[in-house]
């Protein structure tokens, strides 16, 4: 015989134990309205500098890739096969302006102090994309490596950006500038 106490007979539950609700989630702060994944401007656009930089993505383009050590005479060996990449899609360039350009962008990536740089190589409609990294993160981007590089002729445009992977330093150079379209002083 079972002992009873004031409440009853004890008997087993003929239901589950009640679980505790799962917890809740920690409050986020609201994210920022943006366009095209930028922020937009406004009173907080210092945090610009500091936001992550997003992943170059070359598509269905014809591409010349490659690593080299960075040294002195990175900038030679780079303009040379610049050239070979671009006469092999087709091209004709003012070729003392490509290997000026390219010249240029390596000085730049060497003055980071990294052990080596990658160049990509693209094209589109004409136009040539080189891009230079570094592979050294906190190097501040100079501004007359881009004015510079914007003088040379061939330059359609051109631009830099730092992260934690390293300093990128691009031109997009128009194939249809040759030396005999440009305007001798």
């Amino acid at each position: 015989m079972q002992p009873m106490d004031a409440k009853g007979l004890k008997v087993p539950p003929s239901y589950p134990p009640k679980t505790p609700p799962p917890p809740k989630k920690p409050v986020e702060r609201p994210r920022p309205e943006t366009l095209a994944g930028l922020p937009l401007p406004g009173l907080q656009t210092w945090h610009l500098a500091t936001r992550t930089r997003p992943r170059m993505a070359v598509r269905n383009r014809r591409v010349y890739n490659f690593t080299t050590m960075s040294d002195r005479w990175a900038a030679s060996k780079i303009g040379g096969r610049l050239i070979e990449a671009v006469r092999g899609w087709g091209y004709r360039m003012d070729e003392e302006a490509v290997k000026g350009v390219a010249r240029l962008l390596v000085e730049a990536a060497v003055a980071d102090e990294g052990k080596r740089i990658s160049v990509h190589v693209a094209d589109q409609d004409a136009m040539v994309l080189v891009v230079v990294l570094s592979h050294r993160a906190g190097f501040a981007p100079d501004g007359n490596d881009l004015a510079r590089i914007a003088g040379i002729t061939v330059t359609s445009s051109c631009g830099t950006d730092s992260a934690p992977d390293g300093r990128r330093v691009w031109a997009l150079m128009d194939t249809r500038v040759t030396a005999s379209s440009v305007a001798q002083p």
